[in-house]
């Protein structure tokens, strides 16, 4: 093993991000982040005692490009001995019947694909080829789009059956790597494109932050994901704590007693605010929050709708999510 190889063996052991008694499904586009996921996985499996498959998704999005690209990642697991599962999306039809852009649906046809194959053969983690660079976007991201302070957090090493095993890596280590295996890779030319948010981030944002203050954003925000994640456990303890203490406010039933929110500090109402929305399927942001917030003080009988059909309505003492019919 070389000295990256060794590094990232480490850092899946340290973190308990894989181990023998796991079924491994990486997930492989063909672009050069999840080709070196796939061979430093291959590289570290004899020690790690794990079996290794392979997912790729083809979205059908550059025409011949995606088909070759799905090839590719075929080719690569045959050399390496790896089983491959792929499925093909018609993503642009999807998105207008799932009323979503083109990114999210892909994003969501992306990750119930993996669900069903962790279903079907038994897979116990699903790696994904986020690094460093991808955390640095996430959280500029976070911080442009309006964020609490769990945002920073930026993306988990683990969340559930998910493990992001290349995050403690930036770019061009991976790239050095690649070069030095002699290991090919796709490149995705769409992610040269501007247009949107995450490529503008990377494109066009942190190159000229990285002009003037070289090698420093992303150890500063590594530092800051890292704190925001303490703050994260924190608030989680914090929670659970305030529902058994107060069995009124009723998280994933919807119903929060408003005094007892009245009781508490504004920061902990927000929080417990966002949990009753992601209970109910709806993204918890600034906007949203803050009018939740002011309906605390508001007359009886009033409502405030949050989206996805849900509206909150402030009845009897208790602020109560329902969704409309």
């Amino acid at each position: 093993m070389n000295l990256l190889e060794k590094k990232f063996l480490e850092n899946v052991r340290r973190q308990n991000l894989a181990g023998k008694a796991d079924a491994v499904l990486v997930t492989v586009s063909g672009g050069p982040d999840s080709m070196a996921l796939l061979h430093l996985f291959a590289a570290v499996q004899p020690v790690l005692g794990c079996s290794l498959a392979v997912a790729h998704c083809n979205f059908r999005l550059r025409g011949e490009e995606s088909d070759e690209d799905e090839a590719f990642v075929h080719d690569a697991c045959r050399a390496l001995g790896v089983a491959c599962h792929t499925r093909g999306f018609d993503t642009r039809k999807l998105s207008v019947t799932m009323k979503r852009s083109i990114e999210e649906t892909a994003r969501l046809l992306r990750y119930d694909f993996f669900e069903e194959l962790c279903r079907n053969y038994g897979y116990t983690r699903v790696a994904t080829g986020h690094h460093a660079g991808d955390n640095v976007e996430t959280m500029l991201f976070n911080l442009f789009r309006g964020t609490s302070p769990a945002g920073f957090r930026g993306i988990r090493a683990k969340h559930g059956p998910i493990v992001r095993p290349l995050l403690p890596y930036g770019r061009a280590e991976l790239l050095s790597y690649l070069g030095e295996r002699s290991i090919g890779w796709r490149t995705d030319r769409t992610n040269l494109d501007s247009d949107h948010d995450r490529n503008f981030i990377r494109n066009r944002v942190i190159p000229v932050v990285e002009e003037r203050f070289a090698t420093k954003l992303a150890p500063s925000l590594q530092r800051m994901s890292e704190h925001a994640g303490e703050l994260d456990e924190f608030m989680e303890l914090h929670v659970e704590s305030l529902l058994r203490e107060h069995p009124m406010l009723d998280l994933q039933g919807g119903r929060l007693h408003v005094v007892t929110l009245q009781k508490l500090t504004r920061f902990e109402r927000k929080e417990l605010l966002k949990r009753a929305l992601q209970a109910q399927g709806v993204t918890a942001d600034s906007n949203v929050l803050g009018r939740l917030s002011e309906l605390l003080q508001q007359q009886p009988g009033r409502s405030v709708p949050v989206g996805r059909g849900v509206t909150v309505k402030k009845a009897d003492g208790f602020l109560v999510f329902f969704r409309e019919r």
